[in-house]
């Protein structure tokens, strides 16, 4: 069987998730992405083919003239609506490509959930051709949020305290993604949470989820992920309601959400795998194969009744974050330890050597440690152990 993967630049869950996945199902996998060089250099044992995978007219001609597909499958935000396309046009089990279209449309989906009368966010448009100082009449509460339309990962999501900062905030981002559509909505106050879940377009599995610890504002770059094994089922019940009338159901989706005074309301769908490790970690604590119980429902297999997840254990996904530009001059290698019962794995995002400007974003990530034990305090405490000890220094 054939499965055709859709990608823009490596990542972590492809190469350590899917692929290896995707080898144990038997799957023969043809990738196509419009950086061939970057994915030979991850896995060059695997056939990379060179499309414009942003435009579904070149994926469905590359996926034709390449020879029958069994699946279409991709965990990039960018690309969920051309695979859910292309997966329809060939008539293979796929995502409902306006669900898709809607979860990355951040404008999309508060519009959508306003008419199903579930939510109502306020917020303004700032189309590309659009002046940035048109955002101070549109009538905001402040503070408010600022961010790409249809954005990933905290890049140029910013918070601003009133409409002149809103207006020099639009002009930053601007600079940098002229082409961009901009989206300014209320600051929606809460606990930030996610849930994990997991369907096969008739039964939609709740894996869990993670409580998300950001930076101090302006910027949100989440600093610490910890697993939380199960919500309260009123708030998975706000959040899964929202996400039906999105249209999500198959496959994965990371939904992010905060919790104010019982009421949930989200913050963005990612209609894919968590990222960042998180995914890792997930498969890692619940000790079930997720990348191929994903890959299973894009095959059109029905999920197992019971997924089998084990429950009771504590879990934690920490970054290491560059507080400056500069060179990483010291860092720690990749590593696997036990302490004290808690299995550490720690992961270099930045080579030593390399140099970087100041993101104030994801991007300012060095390293990654996920920590899994069956105690939560024991879990932070080797946590912060390992950071204690370890040093990450950066020279400007």
């Amino acid at each position: 069987m054939r499965m055709h993967l859709l990608a823009l630049n490596p990542t972590d869950s492809v190469t350590d998730g899917f692929l290896p996945a995707a080898a144990r199902l038997g799957l023969d996998v043809t990738v196509l992405t419009d950086q061939p060089a970057a994915h030979h250099g991850r896995y060059p044992r695997t056939e990379i083919i060179e499309c414009d995978v942003h435009d579904v007219r070149a994926v469905i001609s590359r996926i034709a003239a390449h020879g029958p597909a069994d699946a279409v499958f991709t965990n990039s935000d960018h690309l969920q609506t051309q695979a859910a396309l292309a997966a329809a046009y060939f008539g293979l089990p796929g995502k409902d490509w306006r669900a898709a279209l809607r979860a990355k449309n951040k404008a999309e989906m508060r519009r959508h959930l306003a008419a199903a009368g579930l939510d109502t966010v306020r917020s303004a448009q700032l189309a590309p051709h659009e002046e940035p100082g048109t955002l101070a009449a549109a009538g905001l509460p402040y503070p408010c949020v600022l961010k790409p339309r249809e954005g990933v990962a905290s890049e140029d999501v910013v918070l601003a305290e009133g409409p002149g900062e809103l207006v020099e905030r639009a002009k930053e981002i601007r600079s940098r993604r002229p082409e961009a559509a901009l989206v300014a909505e209320e600051y929606l106050p809460g606990e930030l949470f996610t849930l994990e879940t997991l369907g096969d377009g008739r039964t939609l599995h709740v894996l869990g989820g993670f409580h998300t610890t950001v930076s101090p504002p302006p910027a949100f770059i989440e600093e610490r992920l910890t697993f939380v094994a199960s919500h309260p089922e009123p708030v998975v019940a706000q959040v899964l309601a929202q996400l039906r009338a999105l249209g999500v159901g198959f496959g994965a989706c990371h939904t992010e959400f905060v919790v104010h005074e019982g009421r949930a309301r989200l913050i963005e769908v990612n209609y894919r795998a968590i990222g960042d490790q998180c995914d890792l970690l997930l498969a890692q604590v619940l000790d079930v194969p997720l990348f191929a119980h994903i890959l299973r429902t894009h095959l059109g297999e029905p999920l197992p009744a019971g997924l089998g997840a084990r429950t009771g254990r504590a879990a934690d996904v920490r970054y290491a974050l560059a507080d400056r530009a500069g060179t990483l001059t010291a860092a720690p290698a990749a590593q696997d330890r036990t302490v004290d019962g808690v299995r550490l794995t720690y992961r270099p995002l930045r080579a030593v050597g390399s140099t970087h400007p100041h993101y104030r974003t994801n991007r300012d990530y060095l390293g990654v440690l996920r920590a899994v034990g069956s105690d939560q305090r024991a879990v932070d405490r080797a946590a912060e152990a390992f950071f204690a000890t370890e040093r990450w220094e950066i020279t400007p």
